[in-house]
C-alpha cells in the first residue's frame, strides 16, 4: 500500500502502552554500548566517586561493568533507582535551571533496563552488607562489596535484535566505549579511571592533585605531543571563565578527532562554541586542515541550560554571542605569540623575560633594522629578478648583523636568498628557512588589520542594483543588520515584498558575484555575532589585499632588507603562518645538519 494512503486513514488519538514507552525513551538514550557506559560514568561521578573502573566484554555488547566507591544508594532505594524520572539530584524545577550534576533526568537504568539485562549491587557507609537488585524480577538479595556501587550490564539490545544489527564491529565498539570513558577522564584529573575489555587492561589513569594536576591529565589522556604543540588558554571574566590548550597550527589535523570542548565539566558538542573556536583558527589554518584543542569554560549554571537534548551533549546558552566571542578571544590571544617568540622568553634569564603570556615579543635589535614601511612595499622589491638556482649573499657582513648580535635574535641573521624565495639565516639553533613571501603577508597583513581600527570597507555603488528573490528570514536579517551590512560596504534593502536588491558591494569585490555575496553574508548575520561576521569578513578583504602588496617570489632582496622582514617577522603576532595557514619558516637544528652528514658516527 502506497504511503499516502496509509496516513490519509483515520486514526483514533490513544496512549502508548509502557513498554513501547520505554523503547522510545531507550532509542533516544542509548544508541550504542558507549551510551550505556557515559550514562552509568556520569552517575558514578555524581555519587562522588574518587575511583571509577569499567569493564568490557564484546566491546560492551556482551557486558558492561562500571564499578565506583561513591555513595552507593541505600536498600530501599533501589527499586526506585530503576523507575523512569527517579532521581535523587533535582526536586524541583530551580533545581533543573541551576543543575551542576553530570545527570538530572532519571531516564538512564530505566532506559537501558528496557534493552538489557541489568542489575545494581550497592552498598552505603551506614549499611552492614551490600543489596543487589535484578531489574527484570525486582528482586533484592543481599550481596558482599565496599561502598558503593556496581552496575551490571548484559546482552544489550537483546530484547530488540533489529537494533543489535545496526551496532558496528566489537573493535569499533570498543573505541567508542573508550572514548567516552576518556572524555570524562580529562575533565576530572581527581578521580583515577581504569577500563578493562575481555580481562584486559585497556586504559587507565591515575588520579591527581594539586596545581598540576589538570596538566597533567591532559598529557596522560591526549599525549606529551598535544602539550609540546599546544597554548595554555586562561582567560577570567569573573562570571566565565575559560581554560585549557589549544594546540599550534603546525599540529592540526585531517580529521576534527582532538577536539574536546567542555560546559561546566560536560562534554558537549555545540556548533556555536565550536565555530568561536575555529574562528580564532581561520587566518592561521591551511585548507580544511582541523585544530586539536581541550578546552575547559565554566560559567553560572542559570545562565546555560542542559537540558535541550536527550543525550546532553548539547547546551543552550542564555548570552550565546558574549560566550562565541569570550571563546574566539581568549584561544586567539593564546595562538598570538609565535615560536620565535617563545624561542626568545627560553632563552633569557628570568630577571629579562619580556611581557607576560599572550602580548607580541618586541626585538632588541639595533635601530638601524628598521621594518618595512608599507609605503615602501613599491620600492623595496623592484630590483630585476636573479636566476632560480642562484643563491645570492654579500661578500662581508655588515657589523649590526656580526654573528654575537645575530645569535640573540630568534630568527637570527641573514645569510643569503635561495632560488629567489626562500631567506637563510643563522640563529643559535642552527639554520632558519624563511618563505619571503609567505612571511611578508603575513607582516602586511597584521598591520592592515591593526589600522583598520573598526572603519567600514570601502564601497562601490552599482548602477543597475542586483535583486533577488528572498526567503522572510533573509529579510528580516536585511532590516535588523542594516549597520553592519553598510560596514561590509554592502546596501542590501527590501524592494518588495519577498525581494532584496544589492545596490552597492565591496569596492575590492566588485567584479564578483554580489547576490551570492549577499546571501551568504545574511546567512552568517542570522547565525551568529554581527561583530564576528563583520570582523572576518574585513580580514578576508584585507587578506587579499596584503598577498596582493607582499614581496613576490624572484625578487633579489639585499640584506638588509632580508634582516628588516626577519626583525618585523619577531615583532608579528601569528608570524609563523601566512594568512592562508602555510608555514612561514621552518628551523634546521645544527644536530639534524650533523645527521645529514653523518658527523659524530
Amino acid at each position: 500500500m502506497h504511503a499516502a494512503t496509509i496516513l490519509t486513514a483515520r486514526r483514533s488519538i490513544r496512549e502508548l502502552p509502557d513498554e513501547l514507552v520505554s523503547q522510545i525513551a531507550a532509542g533516544e538514550v542509548v544508541e550504542r554500548p558507549a551510551s550505556v557506559v557515559r550514562e552509568l560514568v556520569d552517575n558514578a561521578l555524581d555519587a562522588g566517586a574518587t575511583e571509577v573502573t569499567v569493564r568490557l566484554a564484546g566491546g560492551g555488547v556482551r557486558a558492561i561493568v562500571v564499578e565506583d566507591n561513591g555513595q552507593g544508594i541505600a536498600a530501599d532505594e533501589l527499586p526506585l533507582a530503576l523507575r523512569r524520572h527517579a532521581t535523587s539530584k533535582i526536586a524541583t524545577l530551580s533545581d533543573l535551571e541551576g543543575v551542576l550534576t553530570m545527570g538530572f533526568r532519571g531516564e538512564a537504568l530505566a532506559a537501558v533496563a528496557s534493552v538489557a539485562e541489568l542489575a545494581i549491587t550497592s552498598r552505603t557507609a551506614d549499611a552492614a552488607h551490600a543489596q543487589r537488585i535484578d531489574a527484570r524480577s525486582g528482586e533484592l538479595a543481599p550481596a558482599a562489596r565496599a561502598v558503593g556501587t556496581t552496575v551490571e550490564v548484559r546482552e544489550l539490545f537483546f530484547a530488540t535484535p533489529a537494533r543489535r544489527k545496526f551496532l558496528k564491529t566489537e573493535n569499533t565498539e570498543l573505541a567508542h566505549a573508550l572514548e567516552a570513558v576518556r572524555r570524562h577522564a580529562l575533565t576530572r584529573p581527581d578521580v583515577s579511571f581504569a577500563v578493562w575489555h575481555d580481562g584486559r587492561l585497556q586504559q587507565q589513569w591515575r588520579a591527581a592533585r594539586g596545581e598540576g594536576a589538570a596538566l597533567q591529565r591532559v598529557r596522560d589522556v591526549l599525549g606529551e605531543e598535544f602539550v609540546t604543540q599546544s597554548r595554555a588558554v586562561a582567560t577570567d571574566l569573573g562570571l566565565l571563565r575559560i581554560s585549557g590548550h589549544a594546540g599550534t597550527p603546525d599540529a592540526a589535523r585531517s580529521r576534527a578527532d582532538l577536539q574536546y570542548l567542555y560546559v561546566n565539566g560536560r562534554y558537549v558538542r555545540d556548533k556555536l562554541l565550536a565555530h568561536g573556536v575555529r574562528a580564532a583558527y581561520e587566518d592561521v589554518l591551511h585548507g580544511a586542515r582541523q585544530p586539536c584543542y581541550a578546552l575547559f569554560i565554566d560559567i553560572a549554571p542559570e545562565s546555560v541550560d542542559v537540558n535541550v537534548h536527550p543525550t546532553k551533549i548539547e547546551v543552550r546558552f542564555r548570552n550565546a554571542r558574549e560566550v562565541h566571542q569570550a571563546l574566539r578571544h581568549a584561544v586567539e590571544a593564546a595562538l598570538a605569540p609565535t615560536r620565535a617568540a617563545d624561542a626568545a622568553v627560553l632563552a633569557q634569564p628570568a630577571a629579562a623575560m619580556p611581557a607576560p603570556f599572550g602580548t607580541p615579543w618586541r626585538s632588541t635589535a639595533a635601530p638601524v633594522q628598521a621594518g618595512l614601511a608599507l609605503e615602501q612595499l613599491a620600492v623595496l622589491y623592484a630590483k630585476e629578478s636573479p636566476a632560480p638556482w642562484r643563491v645570492t649573499a654579500p661578500a662581508a657582513q655588515p657589523a649590526a648583523t656580526a654573528a654575537d648580535a645575530g645569535n640573540d635574535w630568534p630568527l637570527g641573521r641573514a645569510l643569503a636568498q635561495i632560488g629567489g624565495a626562500y631567506v637563510l639565516a643563522e640563529n643559535a639553533q642552527g639554520l632558519v628557512i624563511v618563505d619571503m613571501h609567505a612571511a611578508h603577508e603575513r607582516v602586511v597583513y597584521e598591520r592592515l588589520k591593526a589600522s583598520l581600527d573598526g572603519t567600514g570597507i570601502e564601497s562601490q555603488p552599482l548602477l543597475i542594483p542586483l535583486t533577488f528573490a528572498a526567503t522572510a528570514h533573509e529579510i528580516a536579517t536585511a532590516e535588523a543588520q542594516a549597520d553592519a551590512l553598510r560596514t561590509l560596504g554592502l546596501d542590501v534593502a527590501p524592494l518588495s515584498a519577498g525581494v532584496l536588491a544589492v545596490r552597492s558591494v565591496p569596492a575590492a569585490l566588485a567584479g564578483g558575484d554580489g547576490v551570492d555575496l549577499a546571501r551568504s553574508v545574511l546567512a552568517e548575520l542570522a547565525q551568529y555575532d554581527a561583530s564576528s561576521v563583520v570582523q572576518r569578513a574585513q580580514h578576508e578583504l584585507l587578506s587579499t589585499m596584503a598577498c596582493h602588496g607582499a614581496v613576490r617570489a624572484n625578487r633579489q632582496l639585499t640584506l638588509g632588507e632580508m634582516n628588516a622582514l626577519l626583525r618585523d617577522m619577531e615583532r608579528t603576532e601569528r608570524s609563523d603562518q601566512c594568512n592562508h595557514g602555510r608555514p612561514t619558516w621552518r628551523q634546521v637544528t645544527l644536530r639534524e645538519l650533523d645527521a645529514l652528514f653523518m658527523r659524530g658516527r
